[in-house]
């Protein structure tokens, strides 16, 4: 049957001359559409498109041109649609495990403090009475060498001795937590407890 009987009885909804047209580009384009997308289900997906659209909009087809060209213009947009839709799925992902990541990150941060907070607090408690008092002071609170010791009424080399001591038992004491120890360590030297 010529084509152009064909596209005339397609206008007038012809399920007949729909199929006829259906078998007589369907592999063409599906090759052409292969090239371009490189996913036998994509391109099933696209071929759908391509005839419901077609299907659809049957009364606007002009029976005397040709509907190759046609159908491959509509295929090539359908192709850039998918190409479109491709890109800004892979960027919300990307965008979304960004969020989610830096949230993960934020909420895992938050608790590994609380974590080394609460261990440095245990550490701290076992202490002698007079080095954990030096160590809060100089350590948590921030004073000074000079500070402590008038509070006190200790020289700043028995100070200093009780801060080596302090970290040496809380290095020993935190090794016993492998995974927090390092993180503890630099943690209770440079971070007051929150």
């Amino acid at each position: 049957m010529e084509e152009r009987d064909l596209l005339a009885r397609l206008r007038e909804g012809d399920h007949q001359a729909f199929q006829a047209l259906y078998h007589r580009y369907k592999l063409r384009l599906a090759g052409s559409l292969l090239r371009m997308l490189k996913s036998p289900d994509w391109v099933e997906e696209v071929l759908q498109d391509l005839f419901m659209r077609l299907w659809v909009h049957r009364a606007e087809i002009d029976p005397e041109r040709p509907i190759k060209a046609y159908l491959f213009r509509i295929a090539e947009n359908l192709v850039r649609d998918v190409f479109r839709q491709t890109a800004r799925s892979q960027q919300m992902q990307q965008e979304l495990v960004h969020v989610m990541g830096h949230a993960y990150r934020h909420v895992e941060e938050q608790l590994l403090s609380s974590e080394l907070a609460e261990e440095l607090r245990i550490a701290i408690d076992l202490l002698p009475p007079k080095r954990r008092e030096v160590y809060r002071l100089c350590k948590l609170e921030s004073k000074s060498y000079e500070e402590v010791g008038q509070l006190l009424k200790i020289s700043p080399g028995t100070i200093n001795d009780h801060i080596k001591k302090a970290n040496s038992f809380l290095r020993r004491h935190l090794a016993q937590h492998a995974e927090l120890s390092g993180m503890l360590l630099v943690w209770c030297l440079l971070y007051p407890l929150v």
